[in-house]
């Protein structure tokens, strides 16, 4: 089974979190949210999520991809913790897909994995994809080999189904957009 492990940190962006776990669900990746702590976390809207493992339990060879949902203080929560930083190297190394929304491409360029890479972050953080080498498109969603970046709460739906497309197979996440009717948007 195709597993990825998903990142939770105090100030997470409820609507990218929640949305990537539930399309990933539906096209039948086995998902872990891993929280920088195992306890209860506040998101930046106060809405509590409870994280499957605490980061410090989880490896990095059990998972096929490694997604970074965004949210302030979120995505400076996960940019300054150095385990954050040093499994997302690693996914990349071992060409693992590495996803992150909103402004958790942030997290990416400190990671150093954008340099020459097309990308896309919330509008007016291109400096941040920059600084890491980073090539900033205005697309809602870009992929670049095994990377795969997005603007927002609003992209998380394509960006989700972008992700499952890549792990589960297009038939799979066709279906998937059938059922929840994003096939009925227009991106």
């Amino acid at each position: 089974m195709v597993k990825a492990l998903v990142f939770l940190a105090t100030g997470f962006e409820e609507i990218e979190t929640v949305t990537i776990v539930d399309v990933l669900r539906r096209a039948g990746i086995d998902i872990t949210v891993a929280g920088l702590t195992f306890n209860v976390i506040d998101g930046a809207h106060e809405i509590k999520m409870v994280p499957d493992k605490s980061i410090e339990d989880v490896k990095l060879e059990n998972f096929d991809a490694v997604v970074v949902p965004g949210g302030s203080p979120g995505y400076k929560n996960l940019r300054e913790d150095p385990r954050v930083i040093d499994i997302i190297k690693e996914a990349f190394k071992s060409e693992k897909i590495v996803a992150a929304i909103c402004a958790a491409p942030a997290v990416l360029s400190d990671a150093g994995i954008l340099n020459g890479k097309r990308c896309t972050i919330y509008p007016g953080m291109e400096d941040e994809l920059e600084k890491g080498g980073g090539i900033p498109k205005p697309d809602i969603v870009v992929v670049d080999g095994n990377i795969i970046t997005s603007k927002g709460p609003a992209t998380a739906l394509p960006f989700a189904l972008r992700i499952a497309e890549k792990l589960a197979g297009k038939q799979i996440a066709e279906s998937v957009r059938e059922k929840t009717l994003a096939n009925i948007l227009k991106w």
